[in-house]
């Protein structure tokens, strides 16, 4: 088949043909993000004449290039980091039949805390979903300062406003790919998932998808704006400016990405001392604007995005993949333990005894990564689950991967390549899933997913008072959840 030629809504562009699938790479969905609309909500683009080759990668986000964890090869996860260029707010499409219609759509948005990743990478191809007859699409969004820093001047929430503007543009435009407007699922995992949660309760994304799978994320991954401000100060402090969106537009992509960093190293507890993310997190989306006007999790208890089905869980071990390369897993003692997490929660030498920090043979790095997993990950999500009113669904992952001696576990992130079917990007003596992954539960995963895109089908009890999960692992599962009662 000659490389196919779509129409969009801005002009045509051609694609290539990969193994029997079309693939489109670095659409448009608005203009270019530089000059006066660098830090404004993201505008249309400009119609071209004649046809635009879409058939390589495009730039990404700015974005800092992630530090090398020792022992493990996640250049499968991660791609190729910041490929430079101005129009990176584009998307990908993955589509086995560019002349059909009616097809079920599935838009991927990715994690990486905010700060980075991309919509291709090579776990997350979208070819074995375009090959059962589901179009993926994945997408880029503004990242780190550029994207979710709350400043004086600048749209709030920039980067979910591209979020929602891609999910625009898919409305507008994928028909043109096969698919079908009336029927899009979201999927994100980390700051993807959480950014799908927020999504839910926001007005501005309404009706512009019908189901949700949100892996590693939920909606308490936000901040107030006073509390944002914090971070705003402290980053125009180590820029030497004043903390408005024209101070930080005179200064280039990499002079923010230098100082981008030191948010790392400020004290972003609320009032009660509390910073539910254990400083993970600096940057986050932000409540009390037309995007999220009030805290997302209040907006779905109240019924916000009753009306999209929702499929949501985490990993067993999220914060492995931090802890272990850092040494934090098997070098603290349990005074550091209790240092470490009070640093971000007082009253974390109850939350740690709860675990069994002291208790003969428990490792204080275990007990506190147990314990991290459970704060930052498990527990609000298992309280996204217990409030949206819609159909929900929950499931954990559970396989544990041999890297790292055995130690990095049912990690974080570790789900994606069994979710698109990508095992060997992360296989080998290095690789994130070792040497031998269990390709059946890759299979068992990805057909789950495509169900739920197809006909929001599954297979085990929603989630209610009997805290029925699915259970993925060697075998799968359902069964009774074992995370603590979030009440």
């Amino acid at each position: 088949m000659a490389n196919p030629v779509v129409a969009t809504t801005a002009g045509r562009v051609r694609g290539g043909m990969t193994d029997g699938v079309a693939r489109f790479l670095g659409i448009p969905y608005a203009a270019a993000p530089v000059g006066a609309l660098r830090f404004a909500a993201p505008s249309p683009v400009k119609a071209w004449d004649g046809v635009r080759e879409a058939s390589r990668q495009g730039p990404t986000a700015p974005q800092a290039t992630n530090p090398p964890l020792p022992g493990l090869d996640l250049a499968g996860m991660t791609g190729q980091g910041w490929r430079k260029g101005e129009e990176y707010l584009t998307v990908n499409v993955w589509t086995p039949d560019p002349g059909g219609s009616g097809l079920p759509v599935l838009v991927f948005i990715h994690g990486g805390g905010y700060v980075t990743g991309a919509g291709l990478v090579p776990a997350c191809d979208g070819t074995a979903f375009a090959r059962s007859w589901i179009v993926l699409v994945s997408i880029n969004y503004r990242l780190g300062i550029e994207g979710f820093l709350h400043l004086d001047g600048a749209a709030s929430n920039r980067g979910l406003r591209d979020q929602i503007a891609a999910l625009g543009w898919v409305a507008d435009n994928i028909a043109a790919f096969g698919g079908d407007p009336g029927q899009v699922t979201v999927f994100g995992e980390s700051a993807g998932g959480a950014s799908i949660a927020c999504l839910l309760a926001s007005p501005l994304a309404r009706g512009l998808f019908q189901r949700a799978i949100v892996a590693s994320g939920h909606p308490e991954m936000v901040r107030p704006s006073a509390l944002a401000r914090t971070l705003t100060a402290g980053l125009a402090a180590a820029l030497g400016v004043p903390a408005t969106a024209a101070a930080f537009a005179a200064k280039t992509s990499e002079e923010l990405i230098a100082v981008q960093g030191a948010a790392w190293g400020l004290d972003l507890r609320d009032e009660n001392g509390l910073d539910p993310f254990c400083g993970f997190l600096p940057y986050t989306p932000v409540y009390g604007d037309e995007v999220l006007p009030g805290p997302p999790a209040a907006a779905i208890a109240a019924g916000a995005g009753s009306e999209v089905a929702l499929l949501a869980g985490t990993a067993r071990q999220e914060v492995n993949l931090t802890m272990i390369p850092a040494g934090i897993y098997d070098s603290t003692d349990d005074a550091q333990a209790v240092a470490t997490l009070s640093a971000t929660h007082p009253d974390a030498a109850q939350i740690l005894d709860g675990y069994g920090l002291g208790r003969d043979g428990n490792i204080a790095g275990h007990v506190l990564t147990a314990a991290m997993t459970d704060l930052i990950f498990r527990l609000p999500t298992r309280r996204l689950a217990a409030a949206h009113t819609g159909p929900t669904h929950l499931f954990e992952f559970g396989w544990p991967s041999p890297a790292l001696d055995g130690r990095l576990g049912a990690c974080h992130s570790l789900i994606l390549p069994f979710v698109f079917d990508t095992l060997p990007t992360v296989t080998g003596p290095d690789g994130m899933a070792g040497p031998n992954p269990p390709h059946a539960l890759a299979g068992e995963l990805y057909r789950i997913w495509s169900d739920f895109t197809v006909a929001g089908k599954l297979t085990w009890p929603e989630y209610g008072p009997d805290r029925q999960i699915l259970w993925a692992d060697t075998p799968s599962a359902v069964r009774t959840d074992d995370a603590p009662a979030t009440t």
